[in-house]
């Protein structure tokens, strides 16, 4: 029987490490062929690409986490079991080393016909992911990656490098400088300066000073897999709900589909603690438990994700079209999904900046709500994400203070948070304010917000402060090539009629009409929170994005 040590409750457990029948395994065979192993034979390495996938006839083997000091055994595998976990999926990096201990005959399948059987039989499929799931949770709540972050409470790029790899579900440890002493000065002997801090030591071997979320991408290879100079297509630019939606659906129905990412998947909706009005969810579920099962869905299909990259530009005037992102790359694609989302409008603060992520935050995770436990805290914003950041927080901070610059939140929140709320005594709610100054050295400590109704000020010892007011489009690489209307947000579908027909934007160029979701440019389309008129909901998002995949078949058709 396998075990894996970190996690107790998932060794017990035959859905994470399940023996094949007789049956399944003969259904396997037509994919694969038998490999005769020996003890000793190492079969995979940590940053492998394309692992081989392997069923055990006969035989055992050790799947062994390399670290500074040695290795690890983490699993053991039997006859009738098999190896891997999500990276068989995503084409990433493999973490973990395999060693055969005991010799025997393996099935050896290929990465790609893996993910044949997965597409054609279902039982197998539900037996595979549902394994490969639950060996990457338990890599994670074990910090079993091959990936060290030391860093600060103190530092915001620690942050913001702790969400990124929590959030693109990454398996690492966490050292926390402020805590762990000999580590600290282990650093300071290496003349590692605040400076340097946090540090990252990628792969057990290459060690990064503050690197970024894209330095880190690279160090890990989370894009390795994925062809640039291949035309796509279609190429979804985001994703949040609607794009991960239309990842699904595009890969489900054969198109070769990629999604551009710029730091992690799930969008705004991804930093939410808690979704508890969408549909077939009763009990609700976390904005990053809802991308992380839409990307294995996704990938499943055989959509590719790149991480950490972003868009520069569009050249809108090729077919196909040319998306440049910000290191050069040229991807070429027949048609694009836009879903790039919606970003916080930021408090005009003069000094703002200095606190971003040392005390003003733009999420309410797990991660913040650890820097904050028995403290005061301030809520910004009236909609719904501030609703949930507020009640969530509410479970381990001291008191909540909501500042809302209306006179109330009937008209932006939805009514099963509002009652939430006003009978939680840890929140108080504040109508008519808004925060007109933040003090601190080097860290945020005091807070000043204005009762507009009275013209008062009042200052607070307040050190953590999250803001979720309002929304502007991430649309501004795409000036000159769509229409926009004045905030930014992109015209699809009859705005763009209207909008002739008052004289500001351009004939459309096709005898026939603009789609429901298309923008002025034929084969380019909008969904989600950049696009004008949307509706400001998960499920009208995710209900955007399959329909985009609809229209995108049309426009292939008219190629």
């Amino acid at each position: 029987m396998s075990s894996w040590p970190s996690s107790s409750a998932l060794d017990a457990s035959t859905q994470t490490f399940p023996v094949l029948s007789a049956a399944q395994i003969d259904r396997l065979r037509p994919f694969g062929k038998v490999r005769n192993v020996q003890a000793g034979e190492t079969l995979f390495q940590p940053g492998d690409l394309n692992i081989p996938f392997f069923v055990l006839l006969s035989g055992e083997m050790e799947i062994v986490q390399t670290e500074f000091n040695g290795e690890r055994q983490i699993a053991t595998h039997v006859p009738g079991e098999f190896t891997g976990e999500l990276t068989m999926i995503t084409g990433q990096r493999g973490l973990v080393l395999g060693r055969v201990t005991t010799p025997g005959e393996f099935l050896e399948i290929t990465a790609a016909d893996l993910r044949s059987v997965i597409a054609r039989d279902a039982d197998l499929s539900d037996v595979f992911m549902r394994a490969f799931i639950l060996r990457r949770l338990a890599l994670i709540s074990g910090g079993h990656g091959n990936v060290i972050l030391l860093g600060s409470r103190h530092s915001a790029n620690t942050l913001k490098l702790r969400e990124f790899l929590g959030r693109n579900g990454y398996p690492h440890q966490y050292v926390d400088l402020d805590i762990d002493k000999p580590s600290q000065e282990l650093l300071d002997q290496f003349h590692v300066s605040a400076a340097d801090i946090p540090v990252v030591i990628c792969g057990g071997k290459k060690v990064l000073r503050n690197p970024t979320p894209q330095q880190v991408a690279d160090c890990l290879g989370f894009n390795a897999s994925i062809d640039a100079s291949k035309v796509r297509d279609v190429v979804i630019v985001g994703a949040g709900p609607s794009g991960l939606a239309a990842a699904v659906y595009a890969a489900s129905e054969g198109l070769d589909t990629l999604v551009i990412e710029t730091t992690s998947p799930g969008g705004q909706a991804g930093s939410s603690s808690k979704i508890e009005n969408y549909l077939g969810f009763p009990m609700g579920l976390s904005g990053q438990e809802l991308a992380a099962r839409a990307i294995t869905q996704a990938q499943k299909f055989g959509a590719k994700m790149m991480v950490a990259r972003s868009v520069a530009r569009l050249n809108c005037d090729r077919k196909p079209f040319e998306v440049i992102l910000d290191d050069d790359t040229v991807i070429e694609t027949k048609a694009i999904i836009i879903s790039t989302g919606a970003q916080y409008n930021k408090p005009d603060l003069p000094n703002l900046k200095n606190f971003e992520g040392r005390g003003v935050y733009y999420g309410a995770t797990f991660i913040e709500s650890q820097l904050c436990q028995n403290e005061d805290v301030i809520v910004v914003g009236g909609g719904n994400s501030a609703g949930q950041a507020a009640v969530y927080l509410s479970q381990s901070a001291r008191k909540v203070h909501m500042l809302v610059r209306s006179s109330g939140l009937a008209d932006t929140m939805s009514r099963y948070l509002i009652q939430r709320i006003t009978e939680n005594p840890t929140i108080e709610l504040h109508t008519k304010t808004q925060i007109v100054a933040l003090e601190g050295n080097g860290d945020l400590q005091r807070v000043t917000w204005r009762d507009s109704a009275t013209g008062q000020t009042s200052t607070h010892n307040i050190a953590h402060v999250f803001i979720m007011a309002g929304a502007s489009p991430r649309s501004n690489w795409l000036r000159g090539c769509v229409m926009l209307d004045e905030k930014g947000f992109i015209l699809t579908g009859r705005d763009l009629d209207s909008a002739a027909e008052a004289g500001t934007a351009e004939i459309w160029p096709l005898a026939r009409s603009p789609q429901m979701l298309e923008t002025s440019l034929p084969g380019v389309f909008a969904v989600g929170d950049v696009r004008a008129g949307n509706v400001k909901r998960v499920a009208s998002a995710v209900g955007e994005g399959a329909i985009a995949v609809h229209m995108v078949h049309k426009t292939l058709a008219e190629i």
